[in-house]
């Protein structure tokens, strides 16, 4: 059952697709990586990046993420998420883009999008780490101390990262491993050892115009 598991939202249950098509992130992996990121995620916009049911990004925003992008090029993930946010009474604060994250990224760039967080939980072992990750580099995406976060199978490291991200942190939780990176050459602070949240992150729960 994937559910979420705290916030406005705490105890909400989410559909999922039949079928091994989706790998949600574990109730403990996601614990343990809201945790890390704690204040953060508070009127943060977030990136979800091969989205699958929308669990990350919906977790955050039931946590007080402002607004959330969601990107999946499968249609039956689009029509889930789209489905899990109408049930939430969250679609006005979402935006769900069906196409490959690499286009999503380059079409977010010329829109002039930044975000607090972003999620990057691609298949496991099938080399779209380091490509989805120059995208988000090549763009900007990032806001001043932002976030990226990537799921991993721990034999599919994200390094070598492209230039204007570092690493800034690894855990490993069985089978699955998480990393963030921020922008190279910035001081990492508040939760933890990542990078404060700048640029206009306040506690408002809803999105404000240019969010999505």
């Amino acid at each position: 059952m994937l559910r979420v598991i705290a916030g406005a939202a705490r105890g909400r249950r989410l559909r999922t697709l039949p079928g091994q098509h989706t790998r949600p992130t574990s109730d403990r992996v996601k614990e343990a990586l809201f945790n890390i990121l704690g204040r953060a995620v508070q009127g943060a916009r977030v990136l979800d990046l091969y989205a699958g049911t929308g669990n990350l990004g919906i977790e955050a925003l039931s946590r007080g993420a402002r607004s959330a992008v969601f990107v999946d090029a499968h249609r039956g993930c689009q029509r889930l998420i789209a489905a899990n946010l109408a049930a939430l009474g969250w679609a006005g604060r979402a935006r769900v883009m069906g196409m490959d994250a690499r286009d999503a990224i380059r079409l977010l760039g010329r829109e002039g999008r930044r975000f607090h967080i972003v999620f990057v939980d691609p298949p496991y072992e099938r080399g779209l780490v380091q490509p989805t990750l120059a995208a988000l580099a090549a763009e900007g995406l990032l806001t001043p101390g932002g976030i990226v976060v990537v799921e991993h199978s721990p034999r599919e490291e994200p390094e070598p990262v492209p230039p204007g991200l570092e690493v800034r942190d690894r855990r490993r939780y069985g089978a699955t491993a998480l990393s963030f990176l921020g922008e190279s050459g910035r001081e990492p602070g508040g939760a933890g050892e990542l990078p404060d949240m700048e640029s206009g992150v306040d506690d408002a729960p809803g999105p404000v115009p240019g969010d999505l």
